[in-house]
């Protein structure tokens, strides 16, 4: 799949990506306010890599403007009921791009895309300390399902976090209205 917004594309990631990807992996409380170590080395992000050009659920952020990876987002499966027709949302954006409407623009394009395609319903969490997260998810149009917890492996932690849904119903009614 590759989709596009007016400042960026997204699609799969690919060997050059390394250098990117590091740049904003390495970022001190990026990867913490998503669930995960930040990564200390080149050879850290050369693994998350080539998981990542593995995975068809994962999507390289591309700046058009550079033509650099400034983030990505992933697509996951509904890791609640495993239902066939919900995602769960799941994004990081380098540093020096947040707060500049980037990530509402990829979102709102990959909502869209999926509410195109037989998806009923998509999630998005965030950390309740996860302040930024939580204004784009309700810039985005979700509503507040319910608070719940998530433990991540590599921070060996617990967090307490938001949980958010989108419907396909919600969707068409927002753009009749705009």
């Amino acid at each position: 799949m590759r989709l596009e917004t007016s400042r960026t594309i997204l699609r799969g990631f690919e060997e050059k990506d390394l250098e990117d990807l590091y740049e904003y992996c390495s970022q001190e409380g990026v990867g913490e306010l998503a669930g995960w170590k930040h990564h200390s080395n080149l050879l850290a992000s050369k693994e998350v890599l080539h998981r990542n050009i593995e995975n068809s659920n994962i999507f390289a952020i591309e700046n058009k403007e550079n033509r650099k990876v400034i983030g990505h987002i992933e697509v996951n499966s509904d890791s609640e009921n495993g239902r066939d027709d919900t995602k769960e949302l799941g994004f990081v954006l380098n540093r020096n791009y947040q707060n500049q409407g980037i990530m509402t623009e990829v979102i709102r394009q990959i909502l869209d895309y999926l509410f195109s395609n037989e998806i009923e319903y998509v999630y998005a969490c965030c950390f309740q300390n996860n302040k930024s997260s939580k204004r784009l998810i309700e810039k985005c149009g979700f509503t507040f399902e319910q608070e719940g917890s998530f433990y991540s492996e590599s921070l060996n932690k617990t967090f307490k976090s938001f949980e958010y849904v989108y419907s396909k119903n919600d969707w068409q009614l927002q753009k009749k209205h705009c």
